[in-house]
């Protein structure tokens, strides 16, 4: 590679890389950040997948360049998903991962998600502003040998076995599930699952919608979170009589439940779900949540008799704080599921299969599982508010409300308690929002009177 001018690279985020296609992520930036990727870890094995985006194999083959250049070895999973690099990276040994993926962006997006040896998160202080300032330098070291692109193996049929190991499959009763690929990654990786689950006898019946990947999303883009996006899995759940739906995002390191009735679970929920599950399989263990919307997820994991322990939103936070506490599982609000047993990382494959099992347990339907809790602290969803000063907004709102709070909490933006009920304003990292999340203890009124009062208040 020749010396490489120096060049600002603006697709750097705080965790992980995505841009537009063309100024803020070609080829020649892929090749830059491979190459800086090596170099900065000092990665002699690399895995290395992409999701189907058309130029997700374009910017990969050019990462791959970049690697080859600093003599690794790159272990190509070809067509994968985000998990699938963050379990071979480790069940491989190698030295760190790469996923290109823009997961739920629009088509002219794309992106990376990068992890170092076991699967550790790299952050801005991890790593992550060491390979941008390279990149972005080009002051890389001589170019080394021994570079080349072998494929990785058969990894997928151990990530299946690790993944079922998360549910005893001898609990599991029949139940339709209707799933929803998106056009995205998880159509082949889903059915080498449901395959093995069949082998060992599984009684689950599926459904497929939307399920061979296409880089064209002729459904389009699969980002089951956006409301408008949710009607087509919802009736095709209805439609199939399913017991409930599962959506997945392009790289399908989430997913998002739907139950019978074609209602979408809002994440805060499923957090409780699956809190509820590991409580069961593991008395005592300690929970990883998301600071947003917490009351649901703390008094489920106080009755099963767990420890429930906050963290700051966003992966790198969250798989370090399971990797510090020793927490059997975390969860977001925004579907992202963390798992002490999958290398702290976050998977859209096990969730649902652990929804399966509570229900064949609970022997209830899933909106009736969930009806309670959802009377017991009603929330109100994350809300988006844009606007012009993001310090100024939020010092309004503090003003009117902190002298009367019983509690401040500043883990992620400003949390303020009450005796009956809660909000948490915090801005975005990527663009000049505020994201506003009200909960309640049983009052639903008081959610839309709380959220109606702050919302003037931003303006």
């Amino acid at each position: 590679m020749p010396v490489a001018k120096p060049q600002a690279l603006t697709c750097f985020k705080a965790y992980d890389i995505r841009g537009r296609l063309g100024p803020e992520l070609n080829e020649g930036i892929a090749r830059r950040i491979g190459r800086a990727f090596a170099e900065v870890l000092g990665a002699r094995r690399v895995v290395l997948g992409r999701d189907c985006r058309a130029s997700s194999e374009i910017l990969a083959a050019a990462a791959a360049e970049g690697l080859m250049e600093a003599g690794v070895e790159v272990l190509d999973l070809g067509l994968s998903g985000t998990e699938e690099m963050y379990f071979a990276t480790s069940h491989l040994g190698a030295d760190g991962g790469i996923t290109v993926t823009a997961s739920h962006n629009p088509m002219e997006w794309n992106g990376m998600k990068m992890v170092r040896a076991g699967s550790a998160p790299i952050g801005a202080e991890s790593g992550l502003a060491a390979i941008r300032a390279l990149a972005e330098n080009g002051a890389f070291a001589p170019a080394r040998a021994g570079g080349r692109i072998t494929p990785a193996g058969n990894t997928r049929a151990a990530y299946v076995e690790r993944v079922l190991s998360f549910v005893d499959l001898a609990a599991l009763k029949p139940l339709r599930i209707l799933v929803n690929a998106g056009n995205g990654a998880a159509g082949p990786t889903f059915d080498a699952l449901a395959e093995e689950l069949a082998a060992k006898g599984s009684p689950l019946v599926f459904e497929r919608l939307h399920h061979e990947p296409d880089g064209r999303f002729p459904n389009g883009i699969p980002n089951p979170l956006l409301p408008e996006n949710q009607p087509v899995t919802a009736r095709a759940v209805v439609a199939a009589g399913a017991d409930f739906g599962v959506a997945w995002d392009g790289d399908f390191d989430r997913c998002f439940l739907f139950d019978h009735t074609g209602a979408f679970i809002p994440g805060e929920y499923v957090v409780g779900l699956l809190s509820e599950a590991f409580l069961a399989k593991e008395p005592g263990a300690k929970i990883v949540h998301d600071p947003r919307v917490i009351w649901n997820t703390a008094d489920v994991v106080a009755r099963a008799g767990g420890r429930a322990i906050a963290s700051r939103t966003g992966h790198a936070f969250l798989k370090q704080a399971l990797r510090d506490t020793g927490a059997v599982y975390g969860g977001e609000m925004s579907a992202h599921h963390y798992f002490r047993d999958f290398m702290c990382c976050d998977s859209g494959m096990i969730p649902w299969l652990l929804v399966a099992e509570l229900i064949s347990r609970r022997g209830l339907p899933l909106a009736e599982i969930l009806a309670e809790r959802r009377a017991a602290f009603p929330s109100s969803g994350e809300i988006n508010f844009r606007v012009a000063d993001v310090a100024a907004a939020v010092a309004r709102v503090e003003v009117a409300f902190a002298a009367a709070a019983s509690d401040r909490d500043e883990t992620d933006g400003l949390s303020l308690a009450f005796p009956d009920w809660r909000f948490n304003l915090r801005a975005s990292n990527t663009e000049p929002l505020l994201r506003l999340n009200v909960e309640t203890r049983g009052d639903a009124g008081l959610v839309r009177r709380m959220v109606a009062r702050i919302a003037a208040l931003i303006g």
